[in-house]
This record gives C-alpha cells, sequence and structure tokens, in this order.
C-alpha cells in the first residue's frame, strides 16, 4: 500500500502544489493561514491540523529567498518545528535551493560560513512521532559537502534538476541540431560534467585566465563552431560571468548560445539584463563586474539586425518568486520540479533525479 501525503508550502510554492497534487492520487493538498499581529509577527495556524498532521506524512516546501517574499523565514521555521510536535508520521522539508550555499567556507578569521548556520536551524526540527529526523530536500546544492553541515537530527538528500532539463534538450535538438554543453568553469565541469558526457553531448568548458592586469573568460577546452551551446550551471545571481562566457562562445564560432541553471535567484531585478529586447545581451557592451544597485549603462554598437545573445535561457521554479516573474519573458523557460518531487515522495526505488548519479560514476 502506497503513502498517503499532506502538502503544505509558504505561499509562493502554491503552484507547485497545485502541480503535484495533479500528478498523483496519493498526495494531498494541506492549508496553512499566514497572517500577521499588529506589530508585525507571525500569526500563524495549521488548517484542519487534527486531519492533516497526526498520522500522516507531511511534505513542506520552503523557500528561503529575501526578495519578493511574504513569508519569512522565520514565519516557515515556525511552522516547520510544529509538524512533528503535532504527531506527523513523518516529515519531509522540501527547501530546493539553499540560499546560503555559497558561503560555505572562510577564506579569513572573523568570517561567517552561514551555510553552516542555516544547517543548524534546520537540524532542530524535532523528531517525528515514530520515524524519527526529518528529510531535507535540497536541488542541486552548490557544493555536495555542505551534507557534512547537517547533524545527526535531519537528513539531508541531494536531488538534481539536470534529467528535467535534458528532457527539455531533445525538442531543441530536434530543432537546432548539434547542441553542445559549455561549463562557466571547472567547478562546473566537475559537478555536471559526467551526465552531459553519458548522453553523448560535446562538453566545452570556460575559464577566468589572466591577460594582463585583467582576468578574462577563455575557452580551455572544446570546440563550440557551428554548435548551439548551452551554458550550464547549478545557480545565477547577477550573471555578468555567464554572459562574458556567451559572449566568447560567440566570438569563437557557436551558432546560438544558450543557458541553463537550476536556481535563477537574479536580485534586485538582475533577470532584466537577459531579456531579447536588453542592449546588454542584443548588440551592447559594459562592464561585467557584478552590480549590487542597479545594471550599468549600455552602450549600443550596431544595429537592431543582431540577434539576441541568449537563444534560450532554462531555469526550474525552484525560487518560486522569480519563477513567476520571468515567465513569459523571452529567453525565459521555466521547468517545473513537480515531477521530479512526486517521482521522490511515490517511487522509493527511484534514484533518477539524485544528485550523486551525476558524479558517482568514473
Amino acid at each position: 500500500m502506497s503513502r498517503e501525503f499532506v502538502v503544505f508550502f509558504c505561499p509562493e510554492f502554491e503552484q507547485l502544489a497545485d502541480e503535484m497534487c495533479a500528478l498523483h492520487p496519493s498526495i494531498h493538498k494541506g492549508s496553512i493561514s499566514w497572517g500577521k499581529f499588529e506589530d508585525g509577527f507571525p500569526n500563524i495556524s495549521i488548517e484542519n491540523w487534527n486531519k492533516h498532521l497526526r498520522g500522516k506524512h507531511v511534505v513542506f516546501l520552503a523557500s528561503f529567498l529575501l526578495e519578493h517574499t511574504t513569508c519569512s523565514i522565520f514565519d516557515q521555521v515556525s511552522v516547520i518545528y510544529t509538524f512533528p510536535r503535532s504527531l506527523a508520521a513523518s516529515l519531509q522539508i522540501v527547501l530546493p535551493y539553499f540560499p546560503t550555499g555559497t558561503m560555505e567556507r572562510v577564506e579569513h578569521e572573523g568570517q561567517i560560513a552561514t551555510a553552516k548556520t542555516l544547517a543548524r536551524i534546520l537540524s532542530a526540527t524535532p523528531n517525528s512521532f515514530g520515524t524519527g529526523p526529518a528529510t531535507l530536500v535540497n536541488y542541486d546544492i552548490h557544493a555536495l559537502q555542505e551534507r557534512f553541515y547537517f547533524s545527526d537530527n535531519i537528513v539531508p538528500v541531494f536531488l538534481t534538476a539536470i534529467p528535467a532539463f535534458i528532457e527539455a534538450l531533445q525538442a531543441d535538438k530536434e530543432q537546432d541540431g548539434e547542441i553542445a554543453i559549455a561549463f562557466p568553469d571547472e567547478g562546473a565541469r566537475k559537478r555536471f560534467g559526467k551526465i552531459f558526457e553519458r548522453q553523448k553531448y560535446e562538453i566545452i568548458v570556460c575559464s577566468k585566465v589572466r591577460d594582463g592586469d585583467k582576468r578574462v573568460i577563455k575557452i580551455t577546452e572544446g570546440n563550440p563552431v557551428d554548435k548551439h551551446v548551452y551554458i550550464v550551471d547549478d545557480l545565477i545571481k547577477t550573471g555578468g560571468t555567464l554572459i562574458e562566457c556567451a559572449k566568447a562562445l560567440r566570438k569563437a564560432g557557436a551558432r546560438h548560445v544558450s543557458a541553463y541553471v537550476t536556481h535563477g535567484v537574479f536580485p534586485q531585478d538582475s533577470w532584466k539584463r537577459f531579456l531579447w529586447e536588453s542592449p546588454e545581451v542584443i548588440r551592447g557592451s559594459f562592464d561585467a563586474t557584478p552590480s549590487h544597485t542597479n545594471p550599468p549603462p549600455m552602450k549600443p554598437e550596431t544595429s537592431n539586425s543582431h540577434p539576441p545573445l541568449f537563444r534560450n535561457f532554462y531555469i526550474t521554479n525552484s525560487c518560486p518568486q522569480m519563477a513567476k516573474i520571468v515567465q513569459g519573458h523571452a529567453p525565459f523557460k521555466v521547468l517545473t520540479l513537480a515531477p521530479s518531487l512526486v517521482e521522490f515522495l511515490v517511487n522509493e526505488q527511484s534514484t533518477k533525479y539524485f544528485a550523486s548519479r551525476t558524479d558517482a560514476e568514473h
């Protein structure tokens, strides 16, 4: 007999919850009232808790982004801690994007590795009634060694959205001919390279190399000539490196350049740099240094007949606020995590979306 799951969610992930429920009859939708008191502190209630919590297998969809949000990290952690104390049979916390994952180490004394801090907070989740520690599900976490930042009170499970992207590539291949996969650095190559090699895609690697007093992007492996090249990475923030990598590929003879990242974070509206109508990716030149205010000024150089720098830009809905914002704006295409989550929940024998499958074979 298969398990029955009740999916609760922060407000930003309601659409993902609906998609999961539509995909499988054993997944049902729970409800939480996310209110606030006059002083701004949370006034939260889990509706029908006696029906949807006690003895149930609970899934909570969490988003810890700080921009475009209606629900704070504190609000969601308060709910997470409540599920086991309300006698849930088991708890699976789905936090697709681990936002402090890029701050996993320190380079000098006094610097704080906030990836460890967030791991401590989640590791304090109480054990569930009868089944023990909660499960924490992340997608394409920035560094696999971050699993060791969590205590034994929680079981981290690292999934990958790359198989969903490869399925999307099959349709593009029929339209665009030969496709190659490029990585913006050696780290991305080591992380994702093997899965694409097993799929027989040609691999291209871009790296930052010193050119006098500057560091510039150059192609250090592979040949992009006359290929549709997809740049693949785990996440994007301001996107300067990705744009410089795309320019290097086009200069080296790539027919088209597209991109895929699992987590489209795009702080401070940096997604607008990639729009087809943006001078930055049509015909402009700019300083690729990440900006913490507004995108740098553009300098038009040629006519409007030049094609945009990025033909397609795939992201997932791991950052739900940004996925909703970019949906429908070329070149963005949003892949849903719903099928992979349902596969993980209901098919205990499946390892299709496990991150270890991308790097375990040598």
